[in-house]
């Protein structure tokens, strides 16, 4: 007879113990703990080539561009969710929980999707990214073929989707008014 175990829920106090004293990356809802796990050599490539492209761009204007290393806070799903990327403009805020730095003020968040996080990343994680007061740009970027899709807050609150594929196709950015040419996103990872 085969016995079933329980699941555990943690509280808050046990996950903010867990993240300062590992150096994997977890997130928390509703009392579970998920890890973080290291994406592939795709995923990486792509995630630190849009970084560096943005980053160039955004050179002498006041943002910054954040890696998967940031907890931004997300008013949401507390107390904080990992993007790819994330680029804030104007006065830096973060807030620290527990000795932890989350970023509050994201304009734009990037994810490049895997095929354990593309369905949590299209919906139940962009609804939660909306509820972030300067959150104004969303981009969902594939690894396997050249395609990002985007996704642009409209002045009435409405989010506008877009979809660019294509080797020599190029995305405007108006969150941060740059552009990527997917040939530059996927560089070394697609020919």
């Amino acid at each position: 007879m085969s016995t079933l175990r329980k699941k555990r829920f943690y509280t808050l106090e046990e996950y903010y113990s867990l993240v300062k004293q590992s150096d994997e990356r977890y997130e928390y809802w509703n009392g579970e703990i998920f890890c973080m796990s290291s994406g592939s050599k795709e995923h990486a490539f792509i995630a630190t080539n849009i970084a560096r492209r943005i980053g160039n761009q955004l050179e002498g204007r006041n943002c910054r561009v954040a890696n998967s290393d940031m907890a931004i806070k997300v008013p949401t799903a507390p107390p904080f969710r990992y993007a790819d990327l994330s680029v804030a403009c104007g006065t830096l805020e973060i807030e620290n929980i527990n000795g932890i730095d989350l970023l509050v003020n994201p304009i734009l968040l990037v994810e490049v999707l895997s095929n354990s996080t593309e369905r949590f990343d299209r919906h139940k994680k962009f609804e939660f990214y909306k509820s972030i007061e300067s959150f104004r740009e969303y981009l969902l970027v594939s690894q396997d073929q050249p395609s990002i899709v985007q996704y642009v807050k409209q002045d009435n609150g409405n989010w506008q989707a877009s979809e660019v594929t294509g080797l020599d196709s190029e995305i405007y950015l108006p969150s941060i008014n740059s552009r990527l040419l997917l040939r530059e996103v996927y560089q070394d990872v697609l020919s």
